[in-house]
């Protein structure tokens, strides 16, 4: 990893002062296969914003020099979306047990020097967390879109990153799945688009 990347930790509100450029880095990033996202500021501040209101979000921001290249976030699942909280309340998983991640971003020149790696173990460092108010939170999980291996995007040499989560020790849950809508690059207007969870049980994973 390069010696310029420094890496900041902010809780809730804290964040807002970063929110347009983790605006533009999301869109940025997101359009990129899989998600193919065609984002706009508006939506993209509203959406960070309200992960901010929570009193325990966590953002992990990546920077080189005084660039934000990187970005990882992450809430109580009882904070959470309702698309996002709907299969676990279904099947049933307790959402106080559940903390959510929500994405990690990092431009293309940053990738590949471990600092995923860096963004998964804050992020399950903090909901590990217990103190005399909270427990730390049994599962760890984060959704992602569902795209065939013979999608016509797919971007020659593209690798998923199915075989990184399961080193960390996620697994895919075939019974937690939502929907999410979001316009995609060259669509004329927003669809729906499958997303599957990535779970892990702590209890287990200690064990």
């Amino acid at each position: 990893m390069s010696s310029s990347i420094t890496f900041k930790q902010f809780i809730g509100p804290a964040v807002r002062a970063y929110i347009p450029e983790l605006a533009r880095l999301r869109i940025s990033i997101f359009r990129e296969y899989p998600y193919c996202y065609d984002g706009n500021l508006d939506y993209e501040a509203d959406y960070l914003a309200a992960y901010a209101r929570s009193a325990s979000s966590l953002f992990v921001l990546a920077f080189d020099q005084d660039n934000l290249v990187g970005a990882s976030t992450g809430l109580p699942m009882t904070d959470a979306m309702a698309d996002v909280q709907t299969p676990f309340i279904q099947h049933p998983y307790p959402l106080e047990t559940v903390f959510y991640f929500g994405e990690s971003i990092l431009q293309p020149a940053y990738r590949g020097q471990g600092i995923g790696h860096r963004f998964f173990d804050a992020r399950e460092n903090y909901a590990r967390q217990a103190d005399e108010t909270y427990s730390a939170y049994q599962y760890t999980c984060f959704c992602s879109v569902r795209r065939a291996d013979d999608d016509p995007r797919r971007p020659p040499g593209y690798q998923s990153l199915d075989a990184f989560w399961g080193r960390r020790g996620y697994a895919k849950m075939p019974l937690l799945t939502t929907s999410m809508t979001w316009k995609e690059v060259n669509q004329p207007a927003e669809s729906g688009h499958m997303m599957d969870f990535w779970l892990k049980d702590w209890n287990c994973h200690l064990s």
